[in-house]
């Protein structure tokens, strides 16, 4: 087994020095993935991408969205030879902290999805908190499973191997829809999933890339494409269920 941490950015020029920081403390290699931020930006990853021998950039020209950095990110981690990437928001939501035991995990499942599983403090906005069980629902119906109990969190580890061939094979959401369509889609082709509590925070540099309108609309497209393609895989579903 062979990790990395692949961290999509986009305008998180306050907060990624730290996140970059915390994952070197557990020596890690550093994938970070400029989803066309600013100049500002920009500067701090390039600085932190020389700083540091443990660190790589790779630069998106233009915007591409959460989804399109990560698959960036992803592809890159898997030519370099790595077998599973840990993905970790940029914004220092997430508690680099549990770091090692979502590694651990991996260890002992190689084959697993490990699915972070948000612990919220305070500072979690009540109508992102409440929003977020729509989707939960969805994501049952989908799978025709609870195996999910988070889809959205943006803490999670993948083997590459079955990540790049899913990749490979169909189109995957470029946005915000990102974090749950290949989380229902992995699900799909049986991949082992492991949910692991850990504590986030929102956020330390108060920046929010959710669009409300658009990220919103492709969702709720994603859930019904989704759910047609669940239609079409039922039998196999239902089977791997109550008979594997």
């Amino acid at each position: 087994m062979k990790i990395c941490v692949v961290i999509p950015v986009y305008n998180h020029g306050e907060a990624i020095t730290a996140v970059v920081n915390a994952v070197h403390g557990h020596h890690l290699h550093c994938i970070l993935v400029d989803d066309g931020s600013n100049a500002d930006c920009a500067a701090v990853l390039d600085r932190l991408e020389k700083k540091g021998h443990n660190t790589s950039l790779v630069r998106l020209q233009q915007n591409q969205g959460k989804g399109g950095a990560m698959i960036a990110g992803l592809r890159y981690a898997y030519d370099l030879g790595y077998s599973h990437a840990l993905q970790i928001d940029a914004d220092g939501q997430h508690n680099a902290a549990d770091i090692p035991t979502f590694i651990a995990l991996a260890r002992q499942n190689t084959q697993a999805l490990i699915f972070g599983y948000p612990v919220y403090d305070k500072s979690v906005p009540k109508a992102r908190f409440y929003g977020r069980y729509a989707t939960h629902i969805w994501v049952w119906i989908n799978t025709l499973s609870l195996a999910i109990k988070d889809s959205m969190c943006g803490f999670r580890i993948y083997p590459l191997a079955p990540t790049i061939a899913l990749l490979n094979s169909c189109h995957i959401g470029r946005r915000m829809d990102f974090d749950i369509d290949i989380a229902v889609r992995l699900c799909w082709r049986g991949i082992p999933i492991i949910n692991q509590p850990t504590r986030v925070t929102y956020p330390s540099d108060g920046i929010s890339h959710f669009k409300a309108l658009l990220d919103n609309v492709l969702i709720s497209r994603m859930h019904a494409k989704l759910f047609i393609g669940m239609l079409l895989r039922s039998p196999r579903l239902i089977w791997r269920k109550f008979f594997s």
